[in-house]
């Protein structure tokens, strides 16, 4: 599937590559002049290779995809943990500032 910037997906190619690698092993031996037996029993042992193969380049996406995910969940989590922690300061700097005003308008009135 395309991406919305005319870029294809890497899960797309490798399905397109494995389907197209499968179609063009499926003709080759259909056309190829052989027994149908043979050529069924070969139509078989190219699909399961061909099944086999997809499944290992799907496991190893996954996998990749995972890390990813897991990497960028960190880069979240620390995100959120700096912008407490600096919420926290701003927060505190204020109610000093707070404080410290509230205490000079005391001293003020009392003189006042």
């Amino acid at each position: 599937m395309s991406n919305g910037n005319g870029r294809y997906s890497p899960g797309c190619l490798v399905l397109s590559f494995l389907l197209g690698g499968a179609m063009g092993a499926g003709l080759t031996m259909l056309l190829a002049p052989r027994s149908g037996s043979e050529t069924r029993e070969k139509i078989k042992d190219e699909t399961l290779k061909v099944a086999e193969e997809a499944k290992e380049r799907t496991e190893e996406l996954l996998e990749k995809t995972r890390q990813m995910v897991e990497e960028k969940m960190s880069l979240i989590t620390s995100a959120i943990e700096a912008g407490k922690e600096a919420m926290e300061a701003e927060k505190q700097r204020l109610v000093a500032r707070l404080k410290k005003e509230t205490e000079g308008q005391q001293a003020a009135e009392a003189e006042g």
